[in-house]
């Protein structure tokens, strides 16, 4: 089987595509005063805020229920956090205690199904009791890598692209979970193709995400869906210690099997995917490990 929403085969990057006035001095003074303490007072309102923001994710992170996602809302002053089916009245109310006088920012909404690492035994590719998608295609000098989920390749050391394991792909070159969520594999077989593209269409770069921005995503059993960046720098617990910080909250529908899948806006790379709730019969939410991190981490580019 060839993988041919993510696969191409060499081709030089693109770098060009590398997402009043006072008329007397009292009156000067007068007017200067008020400004400046407006300044302050705005100043020290907005950073209270954020201090307050802050302490209620902090009080999610120590409640340490599994099953939970969080990030800040700074337009609303809340701390949105998504709880999944697993997650009790009692486990909520525990939450909320471990934010004391910060509760009141925290605004709690619940989802289906189980939130988790979406990696399952099934189809796309393969390693050793595991199925995941691959992201993006990658290049640094010569040599071509796709970035996937961190919990895909910290599990898996070699990759196919049939369930029977007969056509080799390549092998894990770098994996980062938990606390990050991204791997790199490394392409060894030349008769794979390795394009730039996700489905049609072609990945010219890579940006960050934003709240509000329009995205696409393409899974190995989702397939393609569309849906918007609701937050930035959340945080999931997937349990067993297994905390995941820094990603891109959408309410794109994923499924298992889609770990390491593409998030893309336009012709731009935004992340690989990490983990969801519910599935694409009953909605969910998801999560992105973003790819400039990525890039950095392995000195890779998007071609």
């Amino acid at each position: 089987m060839r993988i041919k929403h993510t696969f191409r085969r060499a081709r030089a990057p693109r770098h060009s595509r590398l997402l009043a006035v006072a008329t007397g001095l009292a009156a000067a003074v007068a007017l200067a005063v008020p400004a400046a303490n407006a300044g302050t007072a705005g100043t020290a309102t907005d950073a209270s805020a954020a201090s307050g923001l802050a302490a209620a994710g902090d009080a999610v992170l120590d409640a340490g229920v599994a099953g939970t996602a969080w990030y800040a809302d700074p337009a609303t002053g809340t701390v949105v956090v998504t709880a999944d089916s697993t997650v009790s009245a009692a486990k909520t109310a525990a939450i909320e205690r471990a934010a004391g006088p910060n509760a009141g920012a925290l605004r709690i909404k619940h989802t289906t199904g189980r939130l988790s690492p979406q990696l399952s035994g099934g189809d796309a590719i393969y390693s050793t009791g595991a199925r995941c998608s691959a992201g993006f295609n990658v290049v640094s000098g010569g040599t071509y890598y796709f970035v996937t989920a961190g919990h895909c390749t910290s599990g898996g050391s070699t990759w196919y692209t049939n369930s029977t394991q007969t056509t080799l792909i390549g092998s894990t070159a770098g994996s980062s979970f938990p606390h990050h969520d991204y791997g790199l594999v490394r392409y060894t077989n030349p008769a794979v193709p390795t394009p730039g593209t996700v489905g049609n269409v072609d990945i010219t770069g890579a940006a960050n995400a934003t709240v509000g921005m329009a995205v696409t995503f393409r899974g190995a059993v989702s397939g393609v869906v569309s849906g918007v960046v609701t937050g930035l720098n959340a945080t999931v617990n997937y349990g067993n210690g297994d905390i995941v910080t820094g990603l891109i909250a959408t309410n794109i529908c994923t499924q298992p099997g889609d770990s390491g899948g593409a998030l893309y806006s336009d012709t731009h790379a935004i992340g690989v995917l990490s983990g969801g709730s519910g599935n694409c019969a009953g909605g969910g939410a998801s999560y992105f490990q973003p790819i400039m991190p990525v890039l950095s981490a392995y000195g890779v580019s998007i071609y």
